[in-house]
């Protein structure tokens, strides 16, 4: 971790970068602009937990920078309609409700959706590839790209300091589905003018070669649902219209009628339908209940849950909480990428699936997934056409960005110029260069049911405690100018496979250890708290070698 320098003022004229999100991780993507005393934000979103962080739903970038200038925000610019470029949107227009939204048709409308839930009513402008805008100091001119969500834009941003290209993600399929390539005529021209900075999506940067194009997947998933005797369930991302629109077309020409499955698949799909990105083919889409009535061999379902989420479609179906049942003969399509940390979680569904019965099929041992971002041989591209005067790679970990720098490198951007940096890195660019102003503490914004932001790394820390050492806790009442007790101690415990019994050899330990404190002068009832901590858990861990959370309570008598 870098170390924590507060940056200068900013100098009139100068462009300051800070990403507050998406630096070391996939999601949370969040870049704020500064110039002039007006900030410009592109992309919003969040990161989906780990299993580290029990109960957690959602993570957030930090608002902390910011949360005091958001009167000086023109706006934020949202590349695509994905969750960890979107999901953060209503938490930031809690705080400030007239923020202009920047983005294309799709984009808006998913995330209007999304709002509405939220039941904020935003201030929304449209804009499409070629488009140029003026933002307060900052002219915004906006790029078509290519990927696994349509309506993707890049965003050209020039100002008095220089000009910036921030790709959002993006990758460089020739034959896309929606005929929508990612414009490398604008990249070209904008290379001519002088790109003074390229942010660029890494999250494939250690990926050799091109990204496979999404049509080959449809085929795939044609062959696996016409050997499939029974019930076919495919899951994705919820956004994802291109493969939602590949199942659609493989499910019409074996005659099987498509449900979509999961609130967020059902809104997004059904805006998507409506605006026309996604072609519905006549009569093949039912709803949920008449899918569930009709026989299982002429029924998909489409649903969420590919990254394991305990509460989406997937998950409870292997739990058996959901209606939707699978066995012998059925067979689930988990047609997306593994995000890094959810290893684990879709191991598990799988794992769960084969033991119902189901034939599961996966990137791992079909076709049935491609990734939506640029691989190396992209990258490459993309450098040698746009010669950008820097590079500061962003969406992706460390070993992610560290890649896409050595390719820049490659290409004959000066090693100098490729800025490897973190959340929270402030880089100021004037006359062409970039360099570091400081480093922000950026921490980790924790949504936790209803609640934004008011649980912490000691928090989490607890909850790992009670789910994976246990749980004691100990009442006894003492005289507390002596340290005498007078009741107890009772001991409880829970997630211990042992009798209370062996409780039984620690209990006048408490005692004789009480007594001592008052002896020496002890009246706290704080310090006779912790007296019993540290007591049982000393010899909890001597002897069942365990570290549970242990609560005490003293009362005086």
């Amino acid at each position: 971790m870098t170390a924590i320098t507060q940056p200068a003022r900013l100098d009139a004229g100068t462009l300051r970068i800070v990403p507050l999100g998406g630096l070391g991780e996939v999601g949370r993507n969040m870049t704020v602009y500064e110039i002039d005393g007006k900030l410009l934000i592109v992309d919003c979103g969040v990161l989906f937990p780990e299993e580290h962080q029990p109960g957690v739903d959602l993570i957030l970038p930090d608002f902390g920078p910011i949360r005091d200038r958001l009167d000086d925000v023109v706006g934020i610019v949202l590349t695509h309609g994905h969750e960890d470029h979107i999901g953060a949107v209503p938490y930031l227009l809690r705080l400030k409700a007239d923020i202009p939204l920047i983005g294309s048709q799709l984009t808006l409308a998913l995330i209007e959706a999304k709002l509405k839930e939220h039941r904020i009513k935003p201030y929304t402008h449209t804009v499409r590839e070629g488009q140029v805008e003026q933002l307060g100091p900052f002219e915004a001119e906006f790029v078509a790209v290519n990927h696994s969500i349509p309506d993707a834009l890049a965003v050209a941003i020039r100002t008095k300091a220089g000009l910036v290209l921030h790709t959002g993600d993006f990758k460089m399929d020739q034959l896309p589905l929606d005929d929508r390539i990612t414009d490398l005529r604008a990249f070209a021209r904008l290379g001519e003018e002088g790109v003074d900075a390229f942010l660029v999506d890494s999250t494939n940067a250690d990926v050799p070669g091109f990204t496979a194009p999404e049509r080959e997947i449809g085929p795939v998933i044609s062959q696996v649902i016409g050997k499939t005797t029974g019930l076919v369930v495919v899951a994705s991302f919820s956004s994802h219209v291109h493969r939602v629109q590949q199942v659609l077309d493989a499910a019409a020409e074996h005659g099987r009628k498509v449900a979509f499955v999961g609130r967020s698949m059902v809104r997004n799909m059904g805006i998507a339908a409506d605006l026309g990105y996604l072609k519905v083919p006549d009569g093949v889409v039912v709803d949920q209940k008449k899918a569930e009535q009709m026989p299982r061999d002429r029924v998909v379902f489409m649903s969420t849950g590919s990254q394991g989420e305990p509460m989406a479609v997937l998950s409870r179906i292997v739990n058996q909480e959901h209606r939707i049942e699978v066995g012998e003969d059925d067979t689930v399509i988990l047609a997306s990428s593994l995000i890094p940390g959810n290893e684990n979680a879709v191991f598990r569904i799988i794992n769960g699936l084969m033991q119902l019965g189901a034939k599961v099929v996966h990137k791992g041992t079909a076709k049935v997934h491609v990734s939506g971002h640029a691989s190396a041989g992209e990258l490459l591209y993309c450098y040698n056409i746009l010669g950008p005067r820097n590079v500061i790679p962003v969406h992706g970990e460390y070993r992610h960005l560290h890649a896409a720098a050595q390719l820049a490198i490659d290409t004959g951007v000066p090693r100098e110029r490729a800025h490897v940096g973190e959340n929270g890195t402030v880089w100021d660019l004037r006359d062409g260069q970039i360099t570091v102003a400081g480093q922000l503490e950026i921490g980790f914004v924790y949504v936790d049911g209803s609640s934004v932001g008011r649980i912490d790394e000691a928090d989490l820390k607890d909850r790992r405690i009670l789910a994976e050492e246990g749980f004691i806790s100990i009442f006894v009442a003492v005289e507390p100018q002596t340290g005498k007790v007078i009741v107890g101690p009772e001991i409880h415990a829970r997630g211990f496979a042992e009798d209370d019994k062996v409780f039984d050899d620690i209990r006048p330990k408490i005692v004789k250890a009480l007594a001592e404190a008052g002896e020496q002068g002890v009246r706290d009832q704080h310090q006779y708290q912790q007296v019993v901590r540290r007591t049982v858990g000393r010899w909890v861990g001597t002897r069942i070698r365990r570290r549970p959370m242990i609560v005490p309570v003293v009362i005086e008598a």
